[in-house]
């Protein structure tokens, strides 16, 4: 018994040596950086009512992961070996979409769930990415999205539905591209939840 263990140890051994040997891959870190990735219109604050934004954004469980992914072929997915997000998707999503709808609608409209004491928004909007995604040849992202801006008043309308289907063409085919690509793409679904909010 002893002697087919340690005839076993001596067969695994190079196998983990040979595993062990082989050069960590390095890892790039890529942000979806705070300013706008374009040029800022004049705020546009509608019918000035204050908008509470849910504090998560429905996300894909492909995206809901620390490495960057692209489409392949049909239905897979490839997952960028040593590319990451510094900050989860999940996190930064949320973060820079009421940014950047504060940014277009003008200062003190926009709040973050759950808003502080005093504050009584008039409209709650919840967002839903269906898909985040680069084609297969690296050429184009999509970002799909859903929104629900629901009215708080007494008496308020029913909640109204958006959607949104952006391309944004990549400069390249490189990670870094990919990533700027996330954040341009972003930036136009504030663009088009404010161009689709009541006047």
């Amino acid at each position: 018994m002893k002697r087919r263990l340690a005839l076993t140890g001596l067969g695994v051994t190079p196998w983990l040596l040979t595993a062990c040997a082989r050069p960590p891959v390095a890892t790039h870190w890529y942000e979806l950086r705070s300013p706008p990735p374009g040029p800022v219109p004049a705020a546009r604050a509608g019918d000035g009512a204050l908008w509470e934004v849910a504090s998560t954004v429905v996300l894909p469980g492909a995206l809901d992961r620390e490495t960057l992914v692209v489409a392949s072929g049909a239905a897979s997915l490839q997952p960028l070996t040593g590319h990451r997000w510094v900050e989860p998707l999940r996190d930064a999503i949320p973060r820079l979409l009421v940014a950047d709808l504060a940014v277009l609608r003008g200062p003190g409209l926009v709040w973050r769930a759950p808003v502080p004491p005093g504050v009584n928004p008039a409209r709650r909007l919840r967002v839903e990415i269906v898909t985040l995604m680069a084609d297969t040849g690296r050429q184009t992202l999509r970002l799909q999205a859903r929104w629900w801006l629901t009215d708080s008043r007494p008496n308020g309308a029913a909640p109204g539905l958006g959607q949104a289907d952006v391309h944004i063409p990549l400069a390249d085919a490189s990670v870094d591209a990919l990533a700027a690509a996330h954040r341009l793409a972003l930036w136009q679904l504030a663009v088009r939840i404010v161009e689709s909010a009541p006047v």
